[in-house]
């Protein structure tokens, strides 16, 4: 039985190597259209652009993993064509027969337009290596950046551009950095570390247009200002990179729609990572993570083997600013308040829903992380009066 894989990202990956640790013997085809090998992405835009993770300590595997495996990687290739009833996929002029095909397509990012000066030279995206090689130069001393979204890749990128002694300022056009994901209280903590180091934070600020001739040189704001820089980040967001799907006639809802298992509306054709979305909670859902990526496409490895298990995330993130980590355990849709422990250096905000607690944000607090994840998972509560105790032992709340 001839597996293809079409993405060589995280979820890619993971779903090969883990169709060879159970065993499958059949011929396995990861394809991925970028020209380097698998690769972490959560790096590019905090160890690897401050140069400090070079590219072999990327890579998700030694070079060697993949011939050893018996996996056939191609990288370089693009899929243009998936035909589900023929049973084939299309790089370049070649026709590939698969019994059995997972997309792991990932995200791409979302760019302004043209007429907003998305495309000039020196206006840069953070999303692959090439993305991030081609903006390490702009990264000299002295020079001014303009960042446009306030959220994590944003406030990340930020960072390292401060850690290197540019001139930032950041755009956010909600009435917060962090809308979106974070609480006030995780946004007000972030926003004083910018700006302690000497980031500017423009809050409910909007972007016109990026300006420049032949290269951008700053920006008009809708409020009728104009900020001057040297170059620009755009941290806007992502969007699940279904177009391949869409042309191949398979149901979409919010990304690639899958059912609890990971399979497609079409046979033999499964998804997993940023581009699937599965059921969760009477509704879909779909996450933008590392952890998601690997857990769904391993689980996706076992059932296109037979297993028929649903898949069921774990939901956790990770964020590095400066010398801060932030882990985030958990999903805080629907929270009505939010109980703040402050140790000082460590510090977790902890998010409920009534009783009920959801997700937790730990900024240099492994230990609130690590319990918080855990009474998620297990599906339990934790004392809101002991939680906002610093001085109370974190292992009591695990009763």
């Amino acid at each position: 039985m001839h597996i293809a894989i079409i993405g060589a990202g995280q979820a890619g990956a993971a779903l090969a190597a883990r169709l060879r640790a159970l065993g499958h013997t059949g011929p396995v085809t990861l394809i991925g259209a970028e020209t380097t090998a698998p690769y972490q992405r959560p790096p590019l835009s905090k160890g690897y652009l401050l140069g400090e993770m070079p590219l072999d300590r990327l890579l998700l595997r030694a070079p060697d993993f993949w011939a050893a495996q018996d996996i056939r990687l191609l990288t370089g290739a693009e899929v243009t064509a998936l035909d589900t009833t023929a049973q084939t996929l299309t790089h370049g002029d070649k026709v590939v027969h698969w019994d059995q095909v997972a997309l792991t397509t990932g995200a791409r990012v979302r760019r302004l337009p043209a007429a907003m000066g998305g495309d000039l030279p020196g206006v840069h995206y953070v999303r692959s290596l090439s993305d991030v090689d081609g903006m390490a130069p702009e990264f000299v001393a002295g020079r001014r950046v303009l960042i446009v979204g306030g959220g994590y890749i944003g406030l990340e990128a930020a960072a390292v551009a401060a850690k290197k002694g540019l001139k930032v300022t950041l755009i956010e056009a909600a009435p917060r950095i962090l809308q979106r994901v974070a609480a006030p209280e995780t946004a007000d903590w972030f926003r004083a570390l910018h700006m302690n180091h000497g980031v500017e934070l423009l809050e409910g600020t909007s972007l016109s247009r990026l300006t420049g001739q032949g290269r951008v040189t700053g920006a008009d704001l809708t409020d009728g200002g104009h900020i001057a820089c040297d170059f620009a980040i755009i941290g806007v967001g992502i969007l699940p990179d279904t177009a391949l799907a869409e042309a191949s006639g398979l149901a979409l809802d919010n990304g690639i729609a899958c059912d609890d298992q990971g399979r497609t509306s079409a046979p033999g054709v499964w998804a997993a990572g940023d581009c699937a979305s599965f059921p969760h909670g009477g509704g879909r859902l779909r996450l933008e993570s590392v952890p998601n990526a690997i857990d769904m496409a391993e689980r996706v490895a076992e059932n296109m083997l037979g297993a028929g298990t649903s898949y069921v995330p774990k939901p956790w993130f990770w964020s590095d600013q400066y010398d801060v980590k932030l882990q985030i355990a958990g999903l805080n849709t629907g929270y009505d308040r939010v109980v703040v422990r402050d140790g000082g250096a460590a510090r977790s905000h902890w998010y409920y829903a009534g009783d009920r607690l959801l997700a937790v944000d730990a900024m240099n607090d492994a230990r609130a992380f690590m319990i918080g994840r855990r009474l998620i998972e297990a599906g339990r509560s934790a004392d809101p009066a002991l939680v906002a105790d610093p001085s109370a032992d974190l292992k009591s709340l695990m009763g």
